[in-house]
């Protein structure tokens, strides 16, 4: 169910900023190239960064506390999301091969081969992914933990913006990357990638 919540309050969103408001084609019917803006905080070097950091944070983060602590324990079940789920979005783009906004204003142009990667937004994936376990293990004792799910709604509307992507693109984004990362957690035992980790990897920088 709160998958469900989470997912319908991020459509809610997309839907009040794109523009302009008219009938789509596509996935859903709500497709449609939006005005151009890589200008301000959808500037196109704030949505490398913020994949950037995450991923080193989540990366360093989980080397410094190991497998031991419920906070590394918790940063290696976003590494296993992350990758899980970023090696589905690439087969998926050259599985449906979709073109982007920046190739057409047809969002109804699938299977064009094998430069054409649309559907689903790899990005989003990798943002909901990494962040998600955090929001399930954490978010009913602190409910400020939720506020992480900014992020990927954030980078949705840019990557919009910029023509990255269409609605669809990101939705099925924010799917991937969360579905992933909630069966991880939900998973018993240690993380997988943890799991080949020689012993002092396991424990953790901090301690060994």
């Amino acid at each position: 169910m709160r998958i469900i919540s989470r997912a319908s309050v991020a459509l809610a969103v997309l839907l009040c900023v794109a523009m302009p408001a008219h009938a789509g084609g596509g996935l859903f019917g709500l497709d449609h190239v939006v005005t151009y803006d890589d200008s301000g905080i959808w500037a196109r070097k704030y949505q490398n960064g913020l994949l950037d950091v995450l991923i080193a944070g989540e990366v360093a983060g989980a080397l410094w506390e190991g497998g031991e602590t419920r906070f590394g324990r918790t940063l290696w079940q976003s590494i296993d999301a992350s990758a899980f789920a970023g090696v589905a979005s690439e087969v998926l783009k050259y599985s449906f091969s979709r073109a982007r906004p920046s190739q057409t204003s047809n969002p109804n142009e699938w299977f064009q081969g094998g430069g054409d990667q649309s559907f689903p937004s790899g990005e989003v994936t990798f943002v909901s992914a990494i962040v998600s376990p955090l929001m399930f293990e954490y978010g009913r004792e602190h409910p400020s933990a939720y506020l992480l799910e900014a992020l990927p709604v954030y980078d949705a509307i840019a990557r919009v913006k910029v023509h990255g992507h269409w609605q669809s693109d990101v939705l099925a984004g924010f799917a991937l990357g969360t579905g992933t990362a909630y069966l991880v957690h939900r998973r018993q035992g240690t993380p997988i990638i943890l799991s080949v980790m020689p012993h002092g990897i396991y424990v953790g920088i901090r301690t060994h």
